[in-house]
């Protein structure tokens, strides 16, 4: 006899761990400002604001200050980088792997003007920290009302 279906156990609809991170990456990678595929993993960000600065915060464990690549182009600020694959060791063996190695790349529309020579970013422990100070001419201005 022979069999055409597969039996229902051995059925997987969805693999969580294969199948998620792509997914993800699909739905959120316009958000990211980036085409789907570009990059392999995508790392978290905060971006604060104040009435001076504009603050990003990203996470980036395990690389170094020479792997990541900063730069402002028109209100747009790219980060990009890479992470390096570990290296297989003879007489180790990897029963999982679930560190993500590869390049990545994330653009941040930033909502004002910003003084682009006075911009400062710091590695430090893994973490990205970029401070984008306000020009002058983004800042609020208190308009007299008349009556």
């Amino acid at each position: 006899m022979t069999r055409t279906l597969t039996p229902w156990g051995t059925r997987r609809l969805f693999d969580f761990e294969r199948d998620l991170p792509k997914w993800m990456t699909d739905i959120f990678a316009p958000e990211a400002g980036l085409a789907a595929g570009d990059f392999q993993f995508v790392p978290e960000a905060n971006v604060t604001e104040t009435d001076k600065a504009i603050q990003i915060v990203m996470d980036l464990p395990g690389l170094k200050s020479e792997d990541v690549k900063v730069e402002l182009h028109d209100r747009m600020l790219s980060v990009s980088g890479e992470r390096k694959e570990e290296q297989e060791e003879s007489g180790k063996t990897f029963h999982r792997v679930e560190r993500r190695s590869g390049g990545f790349r994330r653009n941040f529309n930033l909502p004002v003007e910003v003084e682009e020579d006075k911009v400062d970013a710091r590695f430090a422990d893994g973490v990205l920290t970029v401070t984008l100070p306000k020009s002058e001419a983004s800042a609020p201005r208190k308009i007299e009302v008349r009556h």
